[in-house]
């Protein structure tokens, strides 16, 4: 399984209130309308990404896709047909957006439950056999998922551990834990 991870922020001018409306709009038109490997969608509410100098609440939506050709046809999707109308609407209220590619590595995908991101990349030196070996065994035992960044899009870290509650990070992780709020879980 693979998600495309995108990063966005209303611009100054946008409605908060009015932002998340049009952004639940989207989603449910995707959720209607599903392209082609398109499984499903997730919105979380963050107060900040630490790679995004955007201030003001930021929002990363999940897109989950079959595979790499199933993008295409997310791409495709997202801004044609039903969907062309609700895409429009909030991009036009959007100030920018980054967005990146990650496959699962590990785990299960629970998303309604969760609420805490750990984001971070390999330390240097380490084998990644020996650094996936611990991380997996972590994203196993607290029940999460582990995803790792299949392209270089954005400035996103190399991995993300989704998780539904805190947990104790390793000090060699160098993990950036980012509190995640629910929005949209795709149904």
């Amino acid at each position: 399984m693979l998600a495309y991870v995108f990063w966005h922020w209303p611009s100054q001018a946008s409605d908060g209130g009015d932002y998340e409306a049009l952004h639940l709009q989207f989603h449910r038109s995707i959720a209607n309308e599903r392209p082609a490997g398109f499984r499903r969608s997730f919105i979380f509410r963050l107060e900040k990404a630490p790679w995004i100098s955007a201030t003001g609440p930021n929002y990363e939506d999940w897109y989950l896709v079959e595979n790499f050709a199933a993008l295409e046809s997310l791409n495709e999707g997202a801004v044609s047909g039903k969907n062309r109308s609700p895409h429009d609407n909030i991009a036009q209220r959007a100030s920018g957006g980054s967005g990146a590619l990650y496959r699962l590595r590990a785990g299960e995908p629970h998303f309604a439950k969760v609420r805490m991101a750990l984001w971070f990349s390999k330390p240097r030196g380490l084998p990644y056999s020996d650094f996936y070996a611990g991380v997996r065994a972590e994203a196993l035992d607290s029940g999460g998922g582990l995803w790792e960044r299949q392209m270089v899009l954005g400035p996103s870290p190399e991995c993300c551990l989704l998780l539904a509650s805190r947990t104790v990070v390793p000090k060699a992780l160098d993990a950036q834990e980012i509190q995640l709020e629910l929005l949209w879980g795709g149904d």
